[in-house]
């Protein structure tokens, strides 16, 4: 079992600790639930009460935290990323398959298999497909003809990676997700009938993706759908085709993204929001939850509600919307007392 101090702790972080140095910390937990040999962390003050309350044996905190704590206290510039840090030195080892070829994987003859790489049990990989070194394709892993896995990239289980798609380096793929279905693309004639339209494109992942499960990215109909170095995509997430996701942008769960939109590097869909196709979100920019995006986001603005506006003029409308009853009272109100002095007028003598 992983165990370390709280002094040992801090030190490793580069931070001072105040409180009880020497106690030994076997774990990590949430601040409601930590026990006293487990360590947690606060992201900003609006969790004093917490704080002051948590079983918790040590609290990374911020650096200008000053509030009661009932922990020992390790202030760092960023808990959330200190947090994270230290859940990675605590967290069960993950298993590593090691190198070679379950028996009851079936490979093409011309496919090109990295001897570092794992290939689990029943993963099918397709004529002219290349798996890089130690790269770990977990079980019943579906890889197409042509298709490219880059250095150090793990599949989870039923991952499908249809034909010619691309995968950097030290990408992570989770249960189900289909990598390169035909994106959704029909002719329709004028009695309301649709032929399909060949989706010839491919999809292009870069370094350091990580995607969801149960997520799809689809074939371009052309050209390639893109998805940019160190793009994180959570679950359930739908990416179709001719899309292009800049660097680094985060995708949150249940995201919709229509056709040939560009989403810029650093963007954030945060969940359940939808963009229409042929529109662009700029780089940096935060679409807020449930939203749905009409028209084009310019970059490092904050957006939110249906149509997406400007994230404060929907706060307003938001907060209007609520008083709606009591407006239409007193215009109810305002309406009787009209009438009452058109009628009064009315019944004035001349």
């Amino acid at each position: 079992m992983t165990e370390r101090t709280v002094r040992e702790i801090a030190e490793q972080l580069g931070a001072s600790c105040v409180g009880e140095e020497d106690l030994v910390i076997r774990g990590v937990a949430g601040v409601h639930d930590a026990r006293r040999e487990q360590i947690t962390f606060i992201a900003n003050k609006r969790y004093a009460a917490a704080a002051a309350e948590t079983q918790a044996g040590c609290i990374l905190a911020p650096l200008d935290w000053d509030r009661p704590c009932s922990a020992a206290l390790i202030r760092v510039p960023n808990p959330d990323q200190a947090f994270a840090i230290v859940a990675g030195w605590f967290a069960p080892p993950e298993i590593t398959p090691p190198p070679g070829v379950h028996p009851s994987a079936i490979i093409a003859p011309d496919a090109e298999v990295d001897p570092s790489a794992s290939i689990g049990p029943q993963c099918v990989i397709e004529p002219g497909a290349r798996i890089g070194p130690r790269s770990i394709l977990q079980a019943q892993n579906y890889i197409g003809h042509e298709s490219r896995i880059g250095a150090d990239c793990r599949l989870y289980p039923q991952v499908t990676l249809r034909e010619r798609s691309v995968l950097g380096d030290r990408v992570i793929i989770h249960n189900g997700a289909v990598i390169g279905s035909d994106g959704f693309g029909y002719t329709v004639n004028d009695q309301g009938v649709r032929a399909k339209i060949p989706q010839i494109g491919r999809v292009i992942i870069g370094d350091d993706v990580e995607i969801g499960a149960n997520t799809t990215i689809d074939r371009a109909r052309f050209g390639a759908t893109r998805i940019g170095n160190g793009v994180k995509i959570d679950n359930l997430v739908q990416i179709a085709h001719n899309v292009v996701i800049g660097d680094h942008a985060v995708i949150v769960a249940l995201v919709g993204i229509a056709g040939s939109t560009t989403i810029g590097p650093t963007a954030i869909l945060a969940g359940q929001s939808g963009v229409a196709g042929h529109l662009t979100v700029g780089a940096g920019a935060i679409v807020g939850g449930r939203s749905g995006v009409t028209k084009n986001v310019s970059p490092k603005t904050y957006v939110s509600g249906f149509p997406a506006q400007a994230h404060d003029q929907e706060t307003r409308v938001q907060a209007l919307t609520r008083r709606l009853p009591e407006i239409k009272e007193r215009l109810d109100d305002f309406a009787r007392r009209i009438q009452q002095l058109e009628s009064r007028k009315k019944e004035r003598p001349g």
